[in-house]
């Protein structure tokens, strides 16, 4: 009876050893696997609203509607309907992300183009943009051409339409100052 005793202890302490080294094992795998995921990745699992703090400390409410190699497109507003504004955000610009959490069950496949190509869309459609920049106030105008690195903004006010006698100053604004890009269709 004792002998039987000390092998059922012996096993037990040796099924516990077992059960500690599985789960160490667990926890190190999900550490691995957590340091391989990226920003993008889980910005384009997110399924729900965000809220989205921009350099200079100003911040977005939306959902992600597309998702591209350095920029990310919220729709804002009630629902992030139809009555919602679309707001185009560098990547660079995001200082930080409340609501990753919910994942959705199809992640979205980042587009491979970059911001740069987004904007170009922006200029062809001839929409007037609130353009968000660093460190001072906003403009409103129309992208009239994107470079490179940089895009040529037409500044007129808000429910104008882009003619020469209604812009007040063209800009060249480079993508670095970039805080964020919102249609205002």
């Amino acid at each position: 009876m004792r002998w039987e005793g000390l092998f059922a202890d012996l096993e037990g302490q040796l099924a516990a050893e077992e059960r500690r080294e599985l789960d160490s094992e667990v926890a190190e795998r999900t550490r691995r696997e957590r340091a391989l995921v990226e920003l993008g990745a889980r910005l384009a699992a997110t399924d729900g609203e965000l809220v989205v703090t921009l350099d200079g400390g100003s911040r977005v409410a939306g959902s992600v509607a597309d998702l591209g190699a350095d920029w990310v497109l919220l729709r804002t507003g009630v629902g992030a309907g139809a009555g919602g504004r679309e707001v185009l955000v560098p990547m660079r610009a995001v200082v930080a992300l409340e609501g990753l959490g919910g994942q959705s069950a199809q992640a979205r496949t980042a587009r491979r183009f970059g911001l740069g190509y987004a904007l170009r869309a922006l200029s062809r459609d001839r929409a007037t943009v609130a353009v968000s920049l660093r460190g001072v106030p906003a403009v409103i105008g129309t992208i009239d051409a994107v470079g490179a690195d940089h895009l040529d903004l037409a500044e007129h006010h808000e429910g104008e339409v882009r003619r020469r006698e209604n812009v007040r100053r063209t800009l060249a604004l480079p993508f670095a100052a970039l805080v964020s890009v919102e249609s205002r269709r």
